[in-house]
């Protein structure tokens, strides 16, 4: 009997080579990257890598100063105004400046002996640097005088608008730029052993209550001393024995500020402040 003829089976079609898109390799793809579904990666590149360098430096906690961006130092502030009585315009402003200035100033002294005091801790690590938004004015002082103590000096700049140019103080290789304020805040708080609130505007509020908020509700797992610097400015500015009064705080609440108007006792308050537990507990946690 014949056999019967097998069925032929027909040749699969060959099919395409999937074509790639973008531009490869994910981490190379720069489309990707800055589309809002890499928004989580991003944001966690904005925490390892300041991570890494702070390693890589031995920066084991700062000391953050607050203020505002326009403060402008004494010897600019009188070119200013001698500008402005020349020109016969603007002197009121030029004035105001020239009185505001004495806070940059302030800002400079206190992070040069703060500096320094910290440079003669012996300690592997390197303590209690002074950290500032990178910024100019209050923020460009107290980078100044750290640099001028010959000591680190880092810079967490954020991207805006206006007002916002790194200065030429900060320790280049800790020169620190965000796009998420959220992270830049992570950073200000999660190194901070002390912070210092120099007179400001918006941001500077913006960050002294957000301490204050999370220090009240006990968020912060480490003490952090808060000096309040230029009492006259804060006292007309934000009226804290109101909200005692209006019983929205509690008194003991105030503690948490140390209030005053000279260098030398807020030198005496942060580095006795810092001689505790900051001192034993070195390293970043909130």
């Amino acid at each position: 009997m014949p056999k019967r003829p097998g069925r032929r089976r027909r040749a699969a079609p060959k099919r395409a080579a999937p074509k790639r898109v973008g531009r490869g390799l994910a981490y190379r793809n720069d489309g990707f990257l800055n589309a809002k579904d890499a928004r989580a990666v991003r944001i966690l590149a904005e925490y390892l890598e300041p991570l890494s360098r702070f390693a890589e430096f031995d920066v084991a906690d700062t000391v953050v100063f607050f203020g505002s961006a326009r403060a402008m130092a004494k010897a600019d502030a009188e070119k200013r105004l001698k500008a402005a009585r020349r020109k016969k315009a603007g002197i009121t402003a030029a004035e105001r400046d020239l009185r505001m200035s004495r806070y940059y100033e302030a800002a400079r002294e206190l992070a040069r002996r703060l500096t320094a005091w910290s440079k003669g801790l012996t300690d592997e690590s390197r303590r209690f640097i002074v950290c500032t938004g990178g910024g100019p004015g209050i923020m460009e002082a107290a980078n100044r005088g750290a640099s001028e103590a010959a000591g680190l000096t880092v810079g967490l700049n954020v991207e805006l608008p206006h007002e916002q140019q790194d200065n030429p103080f900060i320790t280049r290789a800790l020169n620190f730029e965000f796009h998420y304020f959220f992270m830049r805040k992570f950073w200000f708080v999660y190194l901070a052993k002390a912070v210092v609130i120099f007179p400001g505007g918006f941001g500077t509020l913006d960050e002294l209550f957000e301490v204050l908020t999370l220090l009240q509700t006990r968020k912060l797992s480490k003490p952090v001393p808060i000096v309040l610097f230029g009492d006259e400015f804060w006292s007309e500015v934000v009226d804290f024995d109101a909200l005692v009064r209006r019983g929205t705080i509690d008194a003991g609440d105030l503690d948490l500020l140390f209030r005053t108007d000279s260098v030398d006792r807020a030198f005496r308050y942060l580095t006795k402040q810092l001689t505790g537990p900051a001192l034993r507990q070195p390293g970043g946690r909130l």
